[in-house]
């Protein structure tokens, strides 16, 4: 991976020239605040959010749609957009096949997913401690966000190639993207929502399945059947889209 060029083009921008640490520094400064809010306000009931019973939950949550969020900004290259080469010079000029190309990007998703987990997992772990969260309960947390977080990056990907030179364009749709996921999804099916299924899993309830063609589909079959659909659909319309770029 050291020796492709798109990847190197990444770790420059984003790791060595700093450009990415915004986004890291954003999500520290807002989760770590509110945690502590969360733990020292006081709090007249239990079962509400305020209070240290339901700290690993919120942390969760909030630490979910943080790095959703800030995966999709960094992927549709939104900081520093006047560093990265256009794609169409990578794939026509520079010699880039299209499957080094997504090998790359993907790479460079994972890796910001990663960056992104090793910045929150003090916190969570700190919340899951003081909430009694078993360690069961805290790696999945952990992976469900970094599979979500390469799961929607995907589309900003598909979106940063379908509307390179369009910086409006793009911004609304991912955000449109993220809106439609992380809150719209609820109004279809209440398990299709990564907070809903998040929450419920780490409150070890059971939400209600589907019943479609006369079968009854469970709630977490249904939500990762959903996930890897997105995930496929995002990478079926970024590879279709640096398929074009080849042929204008």
């Amino acid at each position: 991976m050291s020796r492709n060029p798109v990847f190197r083009e990444g770790i420059q921008i984003y790791l060595i020239e700093g450009h990415g640490f915004p986004a890291y520094c954003y999500t520290l400064l807002l989760l770590a605040p509110l945690e502590f809010l969360t733990l020292f306000l006081p709090s007249l009931d239990p079962q509400t959010w305020i209070g240290p019973a339901n700290l690993f939950k919120l942390t969760s949550v909030v630490t979910l749609v943080l790095v959703v969020y800030f995966c999709l900004r960094i992927t549709n290259q939104e900081f520093a957009p006047w560093r990265f080469l256009p794609s169409k010079r990578w794939l026509q000029q520079e010699g880039v096949t299209i499957p080094r190309m997504v090998l790359a990007q993907f790479a460079l998703l994972g890796l910001h997913g990663l960056l992104f987990i090793l910045i929150a997992s003090p916190l969570l772990i700190w919340a899951g401690a003081i909430a009694r969260a078993s360690a069961a309960s805290m790696l999945f947390t952990l992976f469900f966000i970094l599979f979500y977080a390469v799961t929607c990056g995907a589309w900003g990907l598909a979106a940063v190639t379908l509307w390179e030179r369009r910086m409006e364009n793009r911004e609304v749709f991912v955000r449109s993207f993220f809106f439609s996921v992380v809150f719209l999804s609820a109004l279809l099916y209440l398990p299709l929502n990564p907070i809903a299924f998040l929450l419920s899993r780490l409150g070890e309830t059971e939400m209600a399945p589907l019943l479609l063609w006369r079968w009854q589909w469970s709630a977490p079959l249904v939500h990762f059947l959903f996930d890897f659909f997105l995930l496929g659909s995002g990478l079926a319309l970024y590879r279709w889209a640096l398929g074009r770029e080849v042929t204008v």
